[in-house]
């Protein structure tokens, strides 16, 4: 056998694999993946369920005290809620399991966030939403309650504030 014969294999698989992703992809942005119903303690004691907000847009960000994208997004997240919210926005700030109850509670009082902030002491959120391995990571789920986006990483707020205000309409 030739070497165009092995290149041309390499290339018509890479052509294979291409396509099955670009499918993937399609299905899933169609057919978006339910958001999970789970009920979230707060650091007040209340609780959450996610499946109580349906009908109005969540984003739920998984963040940590220690992480420095967190804590240098945590103004610009309460300004966009205190815009926001009155449409119907809700966001909950989850705090990883690693993060001491007590330090997410003073944390949360002392930079006055608006907005929920809840405990996932045994990691059940975490696995909830498929295993989140680091901070900060983003859920947007639409009124329906499908999962709009996920993100790892620093948001572009603006864009993120685009795709709400389109779920709010």
């Amino acid at each position: 056998m030739c070497l165009n014969g092995h290149i041309r294999r390499a290339v018509y698989a890479l052509l294979l694999a291409l396509a099955l992703g670009a499918a993937a992809v399609l299905v899933y942005l169609e057919h978006p993946p339910p958001a999970p119903d789970i009920t979230l303690t707060l650091i007040d004691g209340s609780h959450v369920s996610l499946a109580a907000l349906r009908g109005r847009p969540v984003l739920v960000n998984f963040w940590s005290t220690t992480c420095e994208i967190c804590v240098r997004e945590m103004p610009r997240l309460a300004e966009l809620y205190a815009e926001l919210e009155p449409a119907g926005l809700e966001i909950i700030a989850i705090a990883m399991p690693y993060d001491p109850p007590v330090r997410v509670a003073a944390y949360a009082k002392q930079r006055q966030l608006p907005y929920p902030v809840a405990l996932d002491i045994n990691g059940n959120a975490l696995r909830a939403f498929g295993g989140v391995r680091g901070t900060p990571a983003w859920f947007l789920i639409a009124p329906d309650g499908t999962v709009a986006m996920r993100h790892h990483g620093e948001l572009e707020l603006n864009g993120l504030r685009d795709r709400i205000e389109r779920l709010l309409k």
